[in-house]
């Protein structure tokens, strides 16, 4: 099932809504509607209409957002960042980055873009609304400077908050910064992130402690936790293999199937072999890949007449013998996908590379 999906592109980045901010959109209207003036609009007459502009101010409010997330992006492209998406979830905007720079100076930069975007508009927009409100006193223009004050407020509060020292928020990102002008890259992602999971137990606290108690704050805690120990944990695999060639890890032995054979013949063979994927190959040329997923696409009952070439992929993620691990991770999840072929320097395969295989060695270094 499709969990994302893409509303537009702006400068050559794709925007995406997760099925999880339409849960939000409701919400975030239902919240402005209840809420009394200037910052809602239960004192709207009819009811229908103070919906309707809560719905418009909340719509407004994530086109914000997205400017907070191009403010990161357009600055990562400058600095040869790949940025796949940006996509908006439950909790706000994220950008999808092939990988952050490891020059403290970058980052620090990248991290502050995005502040510095929502308190560009949020100024403007107070600015905009202190200069114009007195000049008109209709009923429709008083609403419409209502929502410009309370976008360019909550725009600075957005501001302020993502610059909280709170790994892996902006704010955290720029302390990591500082730090790694400091230490080791690695040593300055585990003090950020230590810092991060104090706010965090600092942020849940408060709302368990606040009357009436604040879920919001508890939901925001949970997730600058799981974020700080997520990426501390994959900061340090991501490091520890950079060190290891994929050459030393990949399984030399491929074992391919031909793009004649059926699906049916197919599944049995990955009973037999317990691979989760294989390259097609046809007189010692790569056609495509086919994995599981692929074989899961297609009912029991038409397995028997569907073959490997109707079904394989034919735009096969390859990456070359003198890469490193971490190259191979990096590939992987960029492009998310489970295994990846090695091509050695003529062109041909000389092994495959999985998610499992890097897990196994991972465990293998940590113990």
């Amino acid at each position: 099932m499709q969990n994302s999906f893409k509303i537009g592109t702006i400068i050559g980045i794709p925007i995406k809504i997760h099925i999880t901010f339409l849960l939000v959109l409701p919400v975030f209207a239902f919240i402005f509607a209840s809420n009394p003036a200037p910052f809602g609009f239960s004192d709207i007459q009819p009811v229908s209409l103070g919906y309707l502009l809560a719905f418009v101010t909340t719509v407004l409010l994530f086109v914000c957002v997205v400017l907070h997330e191009l403010g990161h992006s357009y600055l990562a492209q400058k600095y040869g960042v790949k940025i796949t998406d940006i996509t908006l979830f439950l909790i706000g905007g994220v950008s999808s980055m092939e990988e952050i720079p490891r020059d403290p100076s970058q980052e620090a930069k990248m991290a502050f873009a995005g502040p510095l975007v929502s308190f560009i508009i949020g100024t403007s927009l107070l600015l905009l609304n202190f200069v114009l409100a007195d000049t008109f006193a209709t009923f429709g223009n008083n609403v419409v400077f209502r929502i410009i004050q309370m976008l360019g407020s909550i725009n600075i509060v957005l501001g302020i908050f993502n610059l909280l020292p709170a790994f892996p928020m902006d704010g955290g990102r720029i302390l990591r910064a500082w730090f790694a002008r400091k230490m080791s890259y690695i040593q300055a992602t585990h003090t950020a992130a230590s810092v991060g999971k104090m706010f965090a137990l600092l942020l849940g606290f408060l709302g368990l402690v606040s009357s009436p108690w604040n879920p919001w704050l508890i939901f925001i805690a949970i997730f600058v936790y799981m974020g700080a120990s997520g990426e501390d944990r994959s900061t340090a695999v991501t490091i520890i293999l950079e060190k290891i060639p994929v050459k030393n890890v990949m399984s030399k032995e491929v074992i391919s199937v031909e793009p004649s054979m059926t699906i049916d013949e197919l599944t049995q063979f990955m009973f037999e072999k317990k691979h989760m994927g294989y390259p097609v190959m046809e007189r010692n040329t790569l056609k495509g890949i086919i994995t599981f997923t692929d074989v899961r696409r297609v009912i029991p009952l038409e397995r028997y007449s569907v073959l490997v070439s109707d079904l394989m992929t034919h735009n096969v993620v390859t990456i070359p013998l003198e890469a490193t691990a971490s190259d191979a991770l990096k590939l992987m999840s960029f492009n998310n996908i489970g295994r990846v072929l090695v091509i050695d320097e003529d062109g041909s395969v000389a092994g495959i590379l999985s998610r499992t295989d890097l897990m196994h060695t991972m465990t293998l270094l940590n113990e």
